[in-house]
């Protein structure tokens, strides 16, 4: 995935930063439908990246299994390796890490939760799922730029907005080419609902009815000349 997440002028802002929060930040960044590029209206940006990283900030690194800890290591040598990169190219090229950047000083494997800001489509971790603790953060002005800077990727699993406009949620929930949209919420996931993407995301559905459908076979009967 490389999820897009919105965030109009007209958003609560709390509750969208509740959203990506919980988004970018579970598993320390290592899901298929994390947020991976944020997309903040221009009149907000300021704002809601100084919020993000007061809480950012209060995030505790350590072993998964001490109490209080909300983000533990990366997956392996690669997935840290990776992350690095990501980072160090977004930064080579323009961006500024408002917090972390870095190797966290609890071991191997752990990097700190990082926020990017000045970051544009040049950069790896526009095109890249990142798959870590890195919020890059993009600015634009407009509905249509956003849906189509959104839309810019080979990637369609999944995608988040937040709005207060019902109008508009109609709209971009339907110009976004991904397989799953959370509208005024960063989780989507449960047993009840299709889960899978387009493009370059995969083919099919697993989960509820359409899940079942997977494992069917249709079938055209053409029955003629009975009297």
């Amino acid at each position: 995935g490389n999820a897009p997440f919105i965030v109009f002028e007209d958003a609560n802002i709390e509750k969208a930063l509740d959203g990506l929060m919980a988004s970018k930040f579970r598993n320390t960044g290592q899901t298929c439908v994390c947020s991976n590029r944020i997309f903040i209206h221009a009149d907000i940006y300021d704002e809601f990246a100084a919020k993000l990283v007061e809480r950012v900030k209060k995030l505790k690194m350590g072993q998964p299994r001490e109490e209080g800890v909300n983000l533990g290591p990366l997956i392996g040598p690669n997935a840290f390796l990776k992350t690095s990169e990501l980072v160090e190219d977004a930064v080579t090229n323009g961006a500024t890490a408002l917090v972390g950047g870095k190797r966290s000083d609890i071991g191997r494997n752990f990097y700190e939760a990082t926020v990017l800001a000045h970051v544009d489509s040049t950069m790896r971790v526009w095109s890249e799922e990142i798959f870590g603790p890195v919020v890059p953060l993009f600015k634009f002005t407009s509905e249509e730029e956003v849906v189509e800077m959104a839309n810019g990727t080979e990637a369609g699993l999944a995608g988040y907005f937040f709005s207060q406009d019902l109008s508009r949620t109609w709209r971009v929930a339907g110009a976004l080419e991904c397989g799953m949209i959370g509208v005024n919420t960063g989780a989507i996931s449960n047993v009840q609902a299709p889960f899978g993407g387009v493009k370059q995301s995969g083919l099919g559905r697993e989960g509820a009815f359409v899940g079942l459908e997977e494992y069917q076979e249709t079938k055209m009967v053409c029955v003629g000349g009975l009297e």
